[in-house]
């Protein structure tokens, strides 16, 4: 079994130890972003749309349901603060891509891939409409990306990926004529699939946009039921809340990560946590020596893989690598402080950019990762139509919520369009076994993935076997 640059190449641990020394245990772009307060919901009410969940998902939920039809009442409902779980810690990347990169939608929707990519584009082109007609200030920087080859063999996969000016080859003195790195073996330059964008002023923004549409929000307002047994299609869903009921005609749920107020989706979805250091500003001497001038997202192409880009003041953003399954798919506080895999972190983050030696990280953090085992969103609808439903969207979620966000209304609307008839929208994925089959199964394809990443890519007998029964994952 061979080895990878990282373990080639590591940094001394004084290196390492110096970058981490006085790092906080918290979000950056939580910290950099307050957020405004809305009440919790203290009296019983009823609207004609109640959301559940105020990260991505809710928000462009509510934003999309209030403009189309303004005198729709809409209450959106927060069980902690807005943005607080996976929108506020992601990485900021706001991709095209609904299926989770090309090799996963080519191999799941081989018959609309096509399609898929063609609506992908759009939806991007759409958040990038909204972001200017509403003035959100969020950062958006639409830069485009570029998939890294870190390894030898993976630079045939980046040739194989190019596709004209929609993903262009990168050989090694082109790529680190980009972004100087060592590690860079070759690349891929998407220039219009993705954009960057500060991910709590995202949900700051749109939040300050849904209420000033006329949205309700409550924040600290769990949802602690859903009841139609007692009612009509007519008349709807009851929410049950700590303090008060919400009858509504319509409900979305956007609870991703968290348990399913509908028993169906329970085994859906696993929590898998990720993690990401924040670097301290770069100078303007340490950012000439790596160059970055089109500051486009990086990602590597590896199976454990890093995902990289720049703030607007120019700290460097290095999450990725270590996904982890805690036994019974808990979403725990205590999840987020992972020394060793901040350890891990670090010294890939100076193997690839030896010269930023001496630079610190001001902020460590996690989140807990919505992974279903198609590895991209699901949807569907339930309780007579009265209840939608998009998740499962696996860490590829910052732009992919604004289209499930349009699914669910079209679910709830009872509305035919181009998405409600993809083959993507009307399957579901497999459902993960319970414990402690789960743990086993994911943890072993982990520990696969991480050997063939360690093998110049070749897959073990137990890949392959999730690949021909379609739980394979290729990043």
């Amino acid at each position: 079994m061979g080895s990878t640059v990282f373990e080639r190449a590591r940094p001394d641990e004084s290196v390492i130890g110096h970058a981490l020394s006085g790092t906080r245990q918290s979000p950056f772009w939580i910290e950099d972003a307050p957020a405004d307060d809305y009440a919790a919901l203290a009296a019983d009410t009823h609207c004609d749309l109640a959301v559940v969940g105020g990260g991505y998902s809710g928000l462009w939920t509510a934003l999309l349901a209030k403009r189309e039809n303004p005198s729709a009442r809409v209450v959106l409902l927060e069980a902690k603060r807005i943005g607080w779980a996976a929108s506020g810690r992601n990485g900021g990347f706001c991709e095209s891509s609904l299926t989770h990169g090309d090799e996963n939608g080519r191999t799941r929707f081989p018959k609309e891939f096509d399609q898929l990519q063609k609506l992908g584009r759009a939806n991007l082109d759409d958040i990038e409409r909204t972001v200017n007609e509403l003035g959100l200030d969020c950062d958006f920087e639409r830069n485009g990306a570029i998939d890294i080859a870190t390894e030898p063999h993976q630079v045939e996969w980046m040739r194989e990926g190019a596709n004209g000016d929609e993903a262009v080859f990168l050989d090694a003195d082109a790529v680190r004529a980009q972004v100087n790195s060592p590690t860079f073996e070759a690349g891929l330059f998407r220039p219009r699939d993705s954009a960057l964008i500060h991910p709590a002023k995202l949900t700051v923004a749109l939040a300050r946009a849904c209420a000033e549409l006329g949205v309700e929000i409550h924040e600290h307002t769990p949802v602690e039921g859903l009841d139609t047994s007692s009612l009509s299609v007519t008349q709807g869903a009851e929410l049950r809340t700590p303090r008060a009921t919400v009858r509504a005609h319509k409900v979305a749920l956007a609870t991703n990560v968290f348990p399913s107020l509908l028993k169906r989706n329970r085994l859906a979805t696993v929590p898998v946590y990720d993690y990401v250091l924040m670097t301290e500003p770069l100078t303007d001497a340490q950012l000439a020596s790596i160059g970055w001038e089109g500051r486009q997202g990086l990602g590597d192409a590896a199976n454990q893989f890093h995902y990289y880009r720049l703030s607007r003041d120019n700290r460097i953003l290095w999450g990725g690598y270590d996904a982890i399954y805690h036994y019974g798919g808990r979403v725990r506080d205590g999840y987020e402080d992972r020394p060793e895999t901040f350890q891990r972190l670090a010294s890939h983050f100076f193997t690839t950019f030896p010269q930023l030696e001496g630079i610190r990280f001001t902020n460590k953090w996690a989140g807990a990762i919505d992974t279903c085992s198609r590895f991209c969103a699901f949807f569907g609808s339930a309780r007579d139509g009265r209840v939608a439903y998009a998740t499962g969207f696996t860490g590829l979620g910052v732009a992919s919520t604004h289209f499930g966000a349009q699914v669910m209304l079209d679910l709830l609307e009872g509305r035919s369009t181009e998405r409600t008839e993809l083959e993507m929208v009307k399957s579901r994925p497999l459902p993960f076994p319970p414990e402690p089959a789960a743990s086993l199964g994911i943890n072993l394809t982990r520990w696969s993935l991480d050997r063939a990443d360690h093998n110049d890519g070749k897959r073990n007998l137990f890949l392959k076997t999730l690949d021909a029964v379609g739980l394979g994952f290729d990043s």
